[in-house]
């Protein structure tokens, strides 16, 4: 397929990393094994970190943190294997789609504003693409540097790998080392499940976003493209019969019905994928909520206990003590413990702010701004659509 050796770097790096993953088109036989290997390689590293973190989640049941922790890293884990079921099995519909892409969208008979709104289009997908990709990365690489960074002095069995295994087993070199060479690189290929379906479903979302773009500036420019053509191939006159602007209607109608096509076959493909998604996301959320609750209650809680120390001060019996050099000593050091109490002791977000209730409140505000705001969203489109 050319999509693989294609300038655009959203789509190559998308592909790359698919073919990595073993779900994407083969040219002949070699490729077709590469991609049997990829495939049997995906498939292995799935069961072996669902056994992991499974066990991590059975064993930890004593300590709901981490209990909590280890099973957002499960569910974490159960995306990219929801994505990659869904995918294999309509494997053959999503080549389909890449393909039509290929040849209709990418190699189409585009004017020059036209190709200006697709290599915008590539632009913003390279974009997307790129920066997501390292986001990864990133995770990716400081995921396995703090299990390094713990092992630095240490030796024997009370080494660290980045998955703990919960198994009888003393760890020594140089099986140690093998063990967290393996779980390296099967957490970086849960990783590229992870973040290329996403990649391609990005991609196609976006072109025939541009594709509806296209089509509108051509609607809107008939009359002007008609004199155009007229000019340039039989110098007639500039107005054009009904009969020629209808054909060119039924073109742009055409290319409309095309597209909706596509759209319904898209979310064909991707209609559980995107379920998945949706649902394991919002677990994902409650969890971290919970987490979020659990630090901004405890902070707050040393927030307005080092507050309370004002009035506990001042309700201290001073006013029974006499007025000796003493006693105005300690009214006047009074005065200043209760000064200093009005600044509260906190935890901050790097002196950024205090983290207390409110900054839970105002994550809520915000995140449920939001979700009225797509909500609104939705119910428009779903008030336009029903008309």
């Amino acid at each position: 397929m050319l999509l693989s050796r294609s300038d655009d770097i959203s789509i190559a790096v998308t592909s790359f990393f698919m073919k990595a993953c073993g779900i994407w088109m083969a040219t002949n036989n070699i490729e077709q094994q590469c991609r049997k290997i990829a495939i049997a390689y995906t498939t292995i590293v799935i069961l072996f970190q669902g056994w992991v973190l499974t066990s991590a989640v059975y064993f930890s049941g004593e300590d709901f943190n981490v209990f909590l922790t280890n099973l957002s890293a499960l569910l974490s884990m159960l995306l990219p294997t929801f994505k990659t079921l869904i995918l294999f099995v309509h494997r053959k519909d999503l080549f389909q789609l890449v393909v039509y892409l290929e040849r209709k969208f990418l190699q189409g008979n585009y004017d020059a504003h036209e190709k200006a709104i697709l290599n915008g289009c590539k632009h913003v997908c390279a974009v997307f693409i790129c920066t997501f990709s390292s986001f990864v990365h990133a995770t990716e690489i400081c995921y396995n540097a703090g299990p390094i960074v713990a092992n630095i002095g240490r030796n024997g069995t009370d080494r660290v790998l980045p998955f703990e295994m919960y198994l009888d087993i003393a760890y020594c070199t140089p099986y140690f080392e093998i063990t967290f060479v393996l779980e390296s690189l099967f957490a970086y290929h849960v990783a590229l499940c992870y973040m290329c379906f996403d990649n391609m479903l990005c991609i196609m979302n976006l072109h025939v976003a541009s594709q509806f773009r296209i089509l509108q500036y051509r609607l809107e420019n008939m009359r002007e493209e008609n004199k155009e053509e007229s000019i340039e191939n039989s110098k007639k006159s500039s107005s054009r019969t009904a009969d020629e602007n209808y054909a060119i209607f039924k073109s742009c109608v055409r290319q409309h019905q095309t597209l909706i096509a596509y759209c319904d076959k898209l979310d064909d493909v991707f209609s559980l994928f995107s379920l998945g998604q949706v649902l394991i996301f919002s677990t994902l959320i409650c969890i971290d909520g919970y987490q979020v609750v659990m630090v901004s209650i405890s902070c707050d809680c040393l927030l307005k206990e080092s507050m309370n120390i004002a009035p506990a001060m001042y309700a201290a019996p001073w006013t029974h003590l006499p007025m000796n050099k003493d006693g105005r000593i300690l009214r006047k050091d009074l005065i200043l413990v209760i000064m200093r109490s009005r600044i509260p002791c906190c935890v901050t977000a790097h002196g950024f702010f205090p983290v207390s209730m409110e900054t839970f409140t105002k994550i809520m505000s915000t995140a449920m701004s939001y979700f009225t705001l797509i909500q609104g969203q939705t119910a428009d489109t779903t008030s336009v659509s029903e008309l």
